[in-house]
Parts: C-alpha cells; sequence; structure tokens
C-alpha cells in the first residue's frame, strides 16, 4: 500500500481526496501547512506527495525545495487555474507532475498512479538484470537504474524520476531524435495528458542539474520544432 502525503491549507480539500485515494488503495496521511509536512518526512518519508503551492507557514516551492535537499521522493503540485508560473517554478524545482485546481479527483489519482508506476517500472527493469548490464555508460554519463544513481565525469547528479526517465530515454540511442510526443510516452501513461511546455521544462531543469556539476555541458541538445536529441561526449 503506497503511502501518499497530502499538504493543503484547504480542509475541504483534505477531506474528499483523501477520502478518494483511501478508496483508490493508498495510506494517506494529511498535513495542513509544509511546516507541519516537513516535520514528519523528517522522521519517515512516504512515497509521493501532493503539495498545494499557497500555503501559511511554508509555502508548497519552500516545502519541495527543503526536500529536495535530501531526497528525490516524487511530488505532484496543486496549482491555481491560471498560475503558469507557479507551474513551471515548481517543475524547474523538481516537481514531477502538476494538477490544476479546481480539478477531477480521477485525474489527479491517474497522475499519482502514472508516477508510482513509473518508479516500479525502474526498479522491477534494474532488478530483472544483471547488475552490470543495467548500468549504462554514455562517454561522461552513467546511470544506475538499480540505484536510480546518475553520475557525469563521476559527480553525482540528483534527479527525479520524470527526469531519470527522459535522460535515459535520450542517451539510450545518441544522436537519435526524441519528439516531444515521443517523451511524453516515456515520462507518462497514455490515458494522462501533458502539453509540449511541461516536457520543455523538466529538460530545461534537467540540463540545469547536469551543469551545476559541469558548466559545459551540452549533451542534450534541441531541435526546435522536432524535439530533444543526446550527443556523446
Amino acid at each position: 500500500m503506497a503511502k501518499i502525503a497530502l499538504v493543503d491549507d484547504d480542509r475541504n480539500i483534505l477531506t474528499s481526496v483523501s477520502m478518494t485515494l483511501e478508496a483508490e488503495g493508498f495510506d494517506v496521511e494529511t498535513y495542513n501547512d509544509g511546516q507541519s509536512a516537513l516535520d514528519a518526512f523528517n522522521r519517515r518519508l512516504p512515497d509521493l506527495g501532493v503539495f498545494d503551492i499557497k500555503m501559511p507557514r511554508m509555502d508548497g516551492m519552500d516545502l519541495l525545495q527543503r526536500l529536495r535537499q535530501k531526497s528525490k521522493m516524487p511530488v505532484i503540485f496543486l496549482t491555481s487555474k491560471d498560475d503558469e508560473i507557479d507551474e513551471l517554478m515548481g517543475l524547474r524545482m523538481g516537481a514531477d507532475d502538476y494538477v490544476k485546481k479546481p480539478f477531477s479527483q480521477r485525474l489527479l489519482v491517474e497522475r499519482i498512479r502514472s508516477i508510482l508506476r513509473r518508479q516500479e517500472a525502474l526498479s522491477s527493469d534494474a532488478a530483472g538484470t544483471p547488475e552490470e548490464s543495467a548500468v549504462m555508460v554514455r562517454g561522461n554519463l552513467t546511470m544506475d537504474p538499480l540505484r536510480h544513481a546518475v553520475t557525469w565525469k563521476g559527480l553525482d547528479v540528483s534527479l527525479t524520476v520524470t527526469e531519470f526517465l527522459l535522460l535515459q530515454a535520450l542517451a539510450s540511442r545518441p544522436g537519435f531524435v526524441k519528439s516531444r510526443d515521443q517523451l511524453m510516452d516515456v515520462a507518462y501513461d497514455e490515458q494522462v495528458y501533458v502539453d509540449d511546455r511541461t516536457i520543455d521544462s523538466h529538460i530545461k531543469r534537467l540540463r540545469k542539474k547536469m551543469r551545476s556539476v559541469d558548466d559545459e555541458f551540452s549533451a542534450i541538445e534541441t531541435l526546435y520544432g522536432i524535439g530533444y536529441r543526446y550527443n556523446e561526449e
């Protein structure tokens, strides 16, 4: 039973969404502000977090920033209907996905299941092969799905589940172009719709993380109007 942390200052949302998630078989913990959630996470991390962005004491952005200092735990943001800046900022800070308010609870459940399935697939794929063959090396890049570990020139790079899957898809075939639609299929289930901007934001965040260990990182190339390509260095 996956443990989900629901963090929102709207008690109606906490009550209704937690009831829906529990009916779907999830173990749900609720918090009405970021600080209380962070205190609980310091004791034990859930499998996935659903964070509202605008909350008292500590908002969702601050909570994510603190969380990313020590954990790759998947996070879905709940954002206001017209708050595109919050959506983009959240993805760039390391959120795995976002859902706009007011939202369909069925959509939220599908987004949660999608991310958890991706995590499980990463683990099972790696566990089903010898450890040596599970590790992918592409020039300066090393990816180990079994440990969800990435290094560039021997330096560790911390990636979210979505970022890991996108980099893995690009680096698995250096020189070949992946369209945004193809990358969406890699990162999301077919029943979950995301737009091009979401993929672009994940790629931008991925590049930023790689450049945090190497200012000259340029292995991910943008082909405008087409997609992205990994060039082995």
